[in-house]
């Protein structure tokens, strides 16, 4: 028995010190892949790891370049993987002084043919449901604090700190998320982030290779994945390129001495877009706006170094074959170096055809949100992303919602917003919405109308574009920023054990709540099987008198949104309207169900917002 506990002793220790030896970013690779040239970052255990030579004997692959980096730490091997080449466990030998050690890394099948769609993108067909995980629910208490993680604020008395929400809640809750009418879910990120504090939001990296484990690991994430897919939904996740928390793995001992944008004092970026484009902006202005940081704790990301470049590309790339997900959305996106995120747009493109991506750009004006995604432009710098989260859209919904109607206010300036469509290659690859994560929430916003909620969501989901929910909008979640972003940012009711309500079933909410959770609801799962809400052509027509109308419609159907902004109730001539009433005899109001003829006038109420269907 002794000696038997000996050998295991031995073998754990010899495996412990094979896997503390070297750490391999990726951490593996897939056969069958077309970016086949891979870089391997490799981080030795001692400051003159980098004189060790390098080999690898394995069918199909081959080192093409050893590159020695300026930190002794590390060496980084271009390897060629070819078609043939095998699954299986690849042994990267480093020898120095005669002594050598293998380290195991894995080569996976690629993921074609293993079963669900991924990849699949996400398009004006699908409606978006944006969570933030700590905040949804808590389905595993177990991991709600990890030995070993920096943070200490665990609890919900914390607005900054760990709540305990995780991936499996999230599983749990997916009949919550569908019924509403949902077919995408977009999560904030969900990788660690081993910070000293208010970490719960994702956006500060410290590992692109591990699942937080207060979310629970990568294990809890798959299996989040797979049951969204078994249900015909799909994922979204998170990007950020830009910049990483300032506890990374890789800023302890960086590999390069320009891994990060440097400055001599800590360089604040300025937040002005307005030099990525500008034909007389100062070089100065331009550099502090993309590499300055967002602040002391987040550093900026050097996109010009080939090895970081390589390493963000490669990682978007691995997460893809991974985990399954289906589109991207990345955050900070003009702060990143432009022709760095075309080629990672591409890499993600070239290898998966169907995939969508959208980047944040909380700027104000059309033509500075559609310089940085692909336009029509006759400019220099032509990007390659398909869409953006649309905040001009967003500023136009808010201001039709809020303003008193006039030739610029009110509805006139949503319709002269999307009047801007043309300088877009495809404005329905937009995502549009009327808050998120980063905003007061929109009930607060509106001063708590119903008339009004009921006006903007029908917008979302009627106009062109990728509709999104953020979590709690359909419960009237209701609170402004504070400077943490904790108020916009709260738990969702009934996610943790002990909550006196639950939210998530219609026995748990207020009547208001179900009015506008079953108002969503209507709308977005007639949404699903109407063409022309989904890709349908938009026509709008010139707002008069407080009343903003426009059509969606395709070859086989057609539908009617008219809003008013009057107090009182008004009655429209329909003549105006004949280009897309023509031929039609009926309206179906979609929310309501009934139906009527389709006459010379139409009666609409104080503020409503009619959805017609038209029927010949």
């Amino acid at each position: 028995m002794k000696r038997h506990f000996l050998s295991i002793v031995f073998v754990l220790t010899s495996v412990f010190c094979q896997s503390q030896y070297a750490t391999i970013y990726p951490t593996n690779w897939f056969t069958g892949m077309k970016w086949n040239k891979v870089q391997l970052l490799i981080k030795g255990a001692y400051g003159d790891f980098n004189k060790e030579k390098v080999s690898i004997n394995y069918p199909g692959i081959k080192i093409d370049k050893v590159n020695k980096l300026d930190n002794g730490m590390f060496i980084c091997i271009d390897i060629s993987i070819a078609p043939t080449a095998k699954p299986g466990n690849v042994s990267i030998v480093f020898t120095d002084a005669g002594k050598s050690h293998a380290v195991a890394w894995s080569l996976k099948p690629k993921r074609n043919g293993r079963g669900t769609a991924f990849a699949q993108g996400v398009t004006c067909k699908d409606l978006i449901y944006f969570i933030m995980p700590d905040r949804f629910a808590n389905g595993d208490p177990s991991n709600d604090s990890v030995p070993g993680l920096q943070e200490k604020s665990y609890g919900r008395q914390f607005p900054k700190g760990r709540h305990g929400g995780d991936m499996q809640g999230i599983t749990q809750h997916l009949d919550y998320i569908q019924e509403l009418g949902n077919t995408t879910i977009w999560l904030t990120p969900v990788l660690i982030n081993d910070m000293n504090h208010a970490s719960f939001h994702g956006y500060a990296f410290t590992d692109q290779y591990t699942i937080d484990p207060r979310f629970g690991g990568e294990k809890a994430y798959h299996q989040m994945i797979d049951a969204a897919h078994a249900r015909g939904m799909k994922v979204i996740q998170d990007a950020v390129y830009n910049h990483v928390g300032i506890d990374h793995i890789l800023l302890k001992d960086k590999p390069c001495k320009d891994w990060l944008n440097n400055w001599p004092t800590f360089t604040k970026t300025s937040y002005k877009d307005q030099p990525a484009f500008d034909p007389y902006a100062s070089a100065l202005d331009y550099k502090t706006y993309q590499d300055g940081w967002f602040t002391e704790s987040m550093p900026d990301l050097n996109h010009r170094n080939p090895y970081v470049a390589n390493y963000l590309i490669q990682h978007a790339l691995w997460t893809v074959e991974e985990f399954g997900i289906d589109g991207w959305r990345i955050d900070t996106y003009g702060y990143n170096e432009l022709n760095f995120m075309n080629r990672c747009n591409k890499a993600l493109m070239d290898e998966y055809s169907k995939i969508t991506m959208f980047g944040e750009t909380w700027v104000t004006g059309t033509p500075n949100q559609s310089f940085f995604m692909a336009n029509n432009y006759d400019i220099p710098f032509k990007s390659n992303l398909p869409g953006v989260t649309d905040f001009q859209v967003l500023w136009g919904m808010l201001a039709g919602l809020n303003e008193k109607f006039g030739w610029n206010e009110g509805f006139s300036k949503l319709y002269t917003t999307l009047a801007h469509d043309f300088v877009y290659k495809d404005p329905y690859k937009n995502c549009i919405f009327l808050d998120n994560h980063d905003l007061d929430r929109i009930y607060a916003v509106i001063g708590k109308d119903m008339k009004k909620m009921k006006q903007g969501l029908t917008w979302v989901l009627t106009l062109r574009g990728i509709p999104q929910i953020y979590y709690g909008t359909e419960l009237l979640m209701d609170k402004f920023k504070d400077p943490s972003d904790a108020e916009v940012r709260k738990d969702m009711t009934g996610g943790w054990a002990g909550d006196s309500t639950n939210n998530f079933v219609a026995s748990g909410r207020s009547a208001q709540q179900n009015e506008i959770f079953n108002y969503i609801k209507t709308l977005a799962n007639y949404r699903k099987q109407s063409t022309a809400l989904q890709t349908g052509k938009l026509m709008q027509f010139v707002p008069y008198d407080g009343i903003y109308v426009y059509s969606r419609y395709d070859a086989t159907s057609s539908v009617l949104v008219v809003s008013s902004s009057n107090e009182t109730e008004t009655e429209l001539t329909m003549d105006r309207f004949a280009e897309r009433t023509k031929g039609f005899t009926k309206t179906k109001n979609v929310l309501t169900g009934t139906t009527a003829a389709l006459g010379n006038t139409l009666k609409i109420g104080a503020r409503e917002t009619l959805v017609l269907e038209l029927v010949k």
